[in-house]
């Protein structure tokens, strides 16, 4: 019998994480999602009706129909813009980080961004379509031109930035409030881009099929992402450990601090005694307290028990005029030492 018919049929069951699932409501978005972009597409490419509705809008000119709105529309753009939206999440998805312990959120959505630039700049340059205000010929696609407006940049930026958040959310409920809030942004950038003038209604209508896009071939890179956050704290561990200080030994003084001095002896502090190990009779060396051997301990006299030693003979050399110490007095003056008595 092999291992896997072994294994009891919860954990044969049991999807595997770094695998995306492809749920039933995941593929019919997909799916739409496709068939939009392809219609859009086709249809532009071959001036049909989607052509004629974008001239009949620019014809209308709804930034002079309602002024009013021209000024704060001005400023609401800047939501759909890829430098200020991503700076503004980039730093939102920074906290998560830290406070979840994991690179997850940055590295998703580093990862939505490049995939849009290459995706959607591609098909950009590709085209070359030109915007309403460069138009040349009325009714015609004004494609294969200079211009580099079809997708629309603002709107499928919109749709990724915001997007992530729905797309990292924990909670069923956040992911929902962060998909509503995601897609009023999404629409009112992509419209806000038709009433100033700056892009065809067509451009916003694949710049937000490109932008779902986007957030739905996410899950088919998350292997990549999880790699790519386990090499990057790879890295940062190892460069850490080379910027620590080497550990000092104990035994050896630590530079640039002064060598410890012997501390002296108070007067009133009695001197420390050392243990001195004790040999038994019969033992030829006796053990330290720590365990350490010492010699035997030899057996010293006292000064009172010792064998006087007494100088024999004079360390002087002999003479023949002059006779032991012990035997010649002294005189009243230092003119007989030395003589004999009987020499006169």
């Amino acid at each position: 019998m092999r291992t896997e018919d072994k294994l009891p049929a919860t954990e044969e069951r049991r999807p595997d994480p770094a695998r995306p699932r492809m749920t039933r409501t995941r593929f019919w978005l997909l799916g739409t999602t496709l068939a939009v972009y392809a219609a859009t597409v086709i249809g532009v490419l071959t001036t049909s009706w989607l052509v004629k509705l974008d001239w009949q809008v620019m014809l209308f000119r709804p930034y002079k129909q309602w002024p009013e709105f021209h000024t704060f529309l001005d400023y609401f753009v800047v939501m759909g813009q890829r430098g200020p939206t991503a700076v503004a999440v980039a730093a939102w998805l920074g906290w998560c980080c830290h406070r979840q312990r994991t690179l997850r959120p940055l590295l998703a959505l580093g990862t939505s961004l490049l995939l849009l630039n290459a995706t959607v700049g591609a098909v950009k340059i590709g085209f070359g379509r030109l915007g309403p205000h460069y138009a040349t010929t009325v009714g015609s696609n004004e494609m294969w031109g200079t211009g580099d407006i079809f997708p629309s940049g603002h709107t499928a930026n919109a749709v990724v930035t915001w997007g992530i958040l729905a797309y990292l959310a924990t909670t069923p409920v956040a992911r929902r409030v962060a998909s509503l809030i995601a897609a009023g942004f999404a629409f009112g950038v992509g419209m806000t881009t038709v009433y100033l003038g700056t892009h065809w209604l067509s451009d916003v209508v694949l710049g937000w099929a490109a932008g779902v896009l986007v957030l739905l071939a996410l899950p088919w890179l998350e292997p990549a992402m999880a790699r790519a956050e386990v090499l990057l704290l790879t890295l940062w561990h190892r460069l850490r450990a080379r910027r620590a200080p080497a550990p000092v030994p104990s035994g050896r003084p630590v530079a640039g601090t002064p060598l410890a001095t012997p501390r002296t002896a108070r007067d009133d502090e009695l001197p420390a005694r050392e243990t001195v190990a004790v040999v038994r009779p019969g033992t030829a060396t006796g053990r330290s307290p720590d365990g350490r051997p010492l010699h035997p301990v030899r057996q010293h006299t006292v000064r009172s028990e010792r064998t006087p030693v007494t100088p024999v003979g004079s360390r002087r050399p002999p003479h023949a005029d002059r006779v032991p110490r012990a035997t010649a007095p002294f005189g009243p003056s230092g003119a007989s030492r030395g003589r004999t008595a009987t020499g006169g």
